[in-house]
């Protein structure tokens, strides 16, 4: 047999060298990404709705001390007029947290866990012992992207080792455990976590569930959850300019999110006036002291200020 020539080895061994780079280099960002979006995860704190929201004493003793749930009813409507709240509960009132004592804007939920409303609450996480919600949604969807890949990437680079067991070139007891087992919970969490971007509860509107309500579009739910800025998706991080205060909490809000929403107002599809669920029926808007949207304006021509915009005149929108 011939040797290899000299510039043939040299290139196997460059080739071998380059694979063994990309190899480790692709493992340790993939691991660092999946413990940043696990720390960010657990450790961005939920945010509750703002002060806006609360029930005064006045109305919290006006509505705990009368017994007839229609009048109640009629009362939180009353308080909800002025709020941007368009879902409602499966029986059609205003969806009111008892524990809480405020109105609870759309997506937000009360999470017993935590003792709190958490704002577009999605469920609370055991494995980051902490609510998924609008602080903590683009982590957390990272950290299971992440994770997803970290498993994928371990059971391939494992497999083949797995095929070696098989045809009895293993001689090694224990290293065959090992890659058993290794396998076999990289692939076990694989299948559970691909199982998480499945589930999905429909929104409740005035006319009943409507589970595309706040459905923009792919790329336009992308952005309210991942921000404008592409190149940061794949990043744990928001970015902004500089900070103003949320309309209808004390809670610093970054211009260059407000295209995601402020965590109590989340725009909408955009659909006619004659198919739209909550502007169908203006009498029963009336009945539960919701304001009228004007005539022929679609919800989800409701727009946000412009990043560029200078700050005086933000002030001025804003009303500090």
């Amino acid at each position: 047999m011939k040797p290899l020539p000299k510039k043939s080895l040299l290139f196997f061994c460059f080739f071998l060298f380059s694979f063994l780079v990309a190899y480790l280099v692709v493992f340790h960002i993939l691991f660092v990404l999946f413990v940043w979006t696990y720390w960010k995860s657990v450790f961005t704190l939920p945010i509750q709705p703002g002060k806006k929201f609360h029930m005064s004493y006045a109305d919290q003793e006006r509505y705990e001390n009368e017994e007839r749930p229609e009048v109640q009813r009629q009362i939180l409507a009353e308080i909800a007029r002025k709020l941007p709240v368009y879902t409602r509960t499966g029986n059609g009132g205003i969806r009111f947290c008892d524990r809480c004592q405020l109105i609870k804007p759309d997506r937000c939920h009360h999470c017993s866990v935590c003792a709190m409303c958490v704002l577009k609450m999605d469920h609370h996480c055991p494995w980051v012992n902490n609510c998924i919600g609008f602080s903590n949604y683009k982590f957390f969807l990272l950290f299971l992207a992440y994770s997803l890949l970290y498993c994928l990437y371990i059971a391939a680079t494992v497999f083949k080792y797995f095929i070696k067991y098989w045809t009895g070139e293993l001689t090694n007891g224990r290293s065959k455990f090992h890659i058993l087992f290794l396998l076999f919970v990289a692939v076990m969490f694989f299948v559970s976590l691909m199982f998480l971007f499945e589930a999905f509860s429909a929104p409740v509107f005035q006319n009943g569930p409507d589970k595309n309500g706040f459905n923009l579009g792919f790329v336009k739910n992308l952005q309210q959850v991942f921000g404008e800025e592409k190149k940061l998706w794949l990043l744990p991080i928001k970015l902004s300019s500089f900070r103003v205060p949320c309309c209808f909490c004390s809670v610093p809000l970054c211009l260059s999110a407000l295209s995601q929403g402020d965590g109590h107002f989340f725009p909408m599809r955009t659909l006619s006036e004659a198919r739209n669920p909550l502007l169908t029926n203006e009498e029963q808007w009336e009945e539960d002291g919701i304001d009228e949207e004007p005539q022929g304006k679609e919800i989800s021509e409701i727009s946000y200020p412009d990043p560029q915009w200078p700050i005086e005149e933000l002030k001025e929108l804003i009303k500090f």
